[in-house]
C-alpha cells in the first residue's frame, strides 16, 4: 500500500469487541450521532465472542443508544437509529481461531479498505492482527487500537514490533480519546489564532504551567484492573502528556503530520522523570477494594514536576497531578503568568499580589478563563477577575471524542492519532519513575491528595483547584 492509500476512505467498519462496555457506552452512541449527521456511509460488521446473531446485535445497539442518550437528556430519533442498525451485521467466534476470520472474509468480500477497530484487551491486539494478516485481510486496511499501548517502554516496543510484522506504521491508528476532545483540539487554535496571546506564551512571561485531572470517585469495581496500572500509566503517560505537548509545541507548518511532528519535538525535549520529581498517593480505603492487593503500592494519585528544554520553555516548571477520590471531577490546564511589579503613583506603592492565570477547561463545562486585574471600586487596590468563555454555549454542541476519532479513522485523517515515535518518547519520559518509584503516601478520600505534592508548587503560587465539572 502506498502512502497515499492510507488516506483513502474506508469502505467498511469492523468492530472487534462490539458487545463490550466501551462499545455500549461510547462507540454505539457515537455511531448513532455520525449517522444523524450524515457522516456514516459504510457497512458495519460487529465481531465478538457471544453467539447473539444479527438480531442480538441490533437489540443491544437499540438498548445502548437509548440508555446513553436518554441519560444525557437527548431524544433518540428512531429513524436514524433504524438506519444505523440496517448497516450492521454480526460475526461471532474465538478471536484466536482462524475460522472466525474465514467468516469475516466472507462479510468483507468486495471491500478493499476496511477499518478494523480493536476495542478489546491489549493482550489480544497481536493475536487479532496476526490472524487478519494470515487471512489476507490487511492489504489496504487500517487498524485502530485502544489504549493502553503497552504497560512499559519494553512492552510497548514489543507490541509495536509485533504489529509491524503485519502492518505498516501508516496503517496503525493508536486511539487516545483525549485527543478527540474538542476542547483539546481548541488549544492549538486558541494559541496560534490569537495574535495578542502567542507572543506571551513563552518563558519570558510564563511563571509555570499546571495540569490537573481530578476524579471525584474511586476505583469502584475496577480494582483488579487498576491495581496493575496506577495513575502514572493510566492517564499521565498518554492523555496528559499529549495535552501538554499541545500547550508547549511550536506552530505547525507544512508536512504530512505537522502537529504530530511538533508534539514529538516537545516529548523529546522533556527530561525523564526522576524520583525527586514525583509524589505518589493512595486514598485510604483503596486496599479494601475487591481485586486490590492487601499490601498494594499502586498509586491512585500522582503529581510530577517536568522540565522542557526548548528555547521557548527553558526554566519554566511544569506540574501535572491526577487522582481519584478528589473533591471534584474536572480537567484543567493553567498557564500561570509572572507576577506584575509594584505600581508606583507618586509616593504610593501598590503591590500586586498573586498571579494571573489563563485556564483552559478541558472537561465540562469546557471553555477558557483569562485572568485580568481590575481596580476595586472606591479604593486603590486591584483584584483578579476572569473573562470566561464557555465553548458549548458560545459555539454550540460539541461532538463526542469517539465521534471525531471514528470519523477521522474512517476518512484516513491521522492527525489525532499518536505515531509510534511519540508513544515511545512518552514512555521514555515516565519509565524511570516506573523503574524506581517512591513509596505511596496516603490521603483522605475527598481531599486534594497528599500534602507532599504541595512542595512542587509552593514557590509558584500553589495548586489552582478547579471547580466542579465533568
Amino acid at each position: 500500500m502506498s502512502a497515499n492509500v492510507s488516506r483513502i476512505p474506508s469502505d467498511c467498519l469492523v468492530i472487534f469487541g462490539i458487545t463490550g462496555d466501551l462499545a455500549h457506552k461510547m462507540t454505539l452512541p457515537s455511531l448513532y450521532h455520525l449517522e444523524r449527521r450524515g457522516l456514516l456511509s459504510v457497512p458495519i460488521v460487529g465481531v465478538a465472542f457471544e453467539d447473539i446473531g444479527d438480531q442480538g446485535l441490533w437489540d443491544e445497539t437499540r438498548q445502548a443508544v437509548h440508555a446513553v442518550l436518554e441519560a444525557a437528556g437527548e431524544k433518540v430519533d428512531d429513524t436514524v437509529l433504524t438506519r444505523l442498525i440496517e448497516r450492521m451485521t454480526y460475526v461471532s467466534g474465538d478471536f484466536t481461531d482462524a475460522g472466525l476470520y474465514n467468516q469475516l472474509a466472507a462479510h468483507l468480500k468486495g471491500r478493499q479498505h476496511p477499518l478494523f477497530y480493536l476495542e478489546i484487551p491489549p493482550s489480544l491486539f497481536g493475536p487479532v492482527v496476526d490472524q487478519l494478516g494470515a487471512a489476507a485481510l490487511t492489504d489496504g486496511c487500517r487498524v485502530a487500537v485502544e489504549k493502553p499501548f503497552g504497560t512499559s517502554l519494553e512492552t510497548a516496543r514489543e507490541l509495536n514490533d509485533r504489529l509491524h510484522q503485519v502492518l505498516r506504521e501508516e496503517q496503525l491508528l493508536r486511539i487516545d480519546h483525549f485527543l478527540g476532545k474538542e476542547p483539546v483540539q481548541d488549544i492549538v487554535f486558541v494559541r496560534f489564532a490569537n495574535s495578542w496571546l502567542e507572543p506571551l506564551w513563552r518563558r519570558e512571561y510564563v511563571d509555570s504551567i499546571q495540569i490537573t485531572m481530578a476524579e471525584n470517585f474511586g476505583v469502584e469495581d475496577r480494582g483488579s484492573f487498576y491495581d496493575k496500572v496506577g495513575a502514572l500509566r493510566d492517564v499521565v503517560q498518554n492523555h496528559l502528556l499529549q495535552v501538554l505537548a499541545l500547550i508547549l509545541m511550536e506552530a505547525p507548518g507544512a508536512g504530512d503530520d505537522p502537529i504530530g511532528d511538533r508534539r514529538l519535538d516537545v516529548f523529546r525535549a522533556i527530561r525523564p522523570i526522576r524520583s525527586d520529581d514525583i509524589v505518589r498517593g493512595q486514598y485510604n480505603g483503596y486496599r479494601q477494594v475487591e481485586g486490590v492487593a492487601e499490601d498494594s503500592d499502586t498509586e491512585t494519585y500522582v503529581a510530577v514536576r517536568l522540565h522542557c528544554d526548548t528555547w521557548r520553555w527553558a526554566g519554566v516548571p511544569i506540574f501535572i497531578r491526577a487522582g481519584k477520590d478528589l473533591p471534584v471531577k474536572a480537567t484543567e490546564v493553567v498557564v500561570r503568568f509572572k507576577q506584575a511589579p509594584a505600581v508606583r503613583t507618586g509616593d504610593h506603592i501598590q503591590r500586586v499580589a498573586g498571579y494571573d492565570d489563563v485556564i483552559l477547561r478541558i472537561g465540562m463545562p469546557s471553555g477558557i478563563d483569562i485572568g485580568l486585574r481590575v481596580k476595586e471600586p472606591g479604593v486603590d487596590t486591584v483584584e483578579p477577575e476572569f473573562l470566561s468563555l464557555d465553548f458549548a454555549s458560545t459555539i454550540g454542541d460539541l461532538p463526542s471524542p469517539y465521534e471525531r476519532l471514528l470519523h477521522d479513522a474512517m476518512v484516513g485523517d491521522h492527525t489525532l492519532f499518536p505515531r509510534w515515535d511519540s508513544v515511545e518518547a512518552t514512555w521514555e519520559i515516565v519509565q524511570p519513575a516506573l523503574n524506581n518509584p517512591p513509596p505511596v503516601v496516603s490521603y483522605e478520600p475527598g481531599s486534594w491528595g497528599p500534602p507532599e505534592a504541595d512542595r512542587f508548587v509552593r514557590a509558584h503560587g500553589g495548586w489552582r483547584d478547579p471547580h466542579s465539572g465533568t
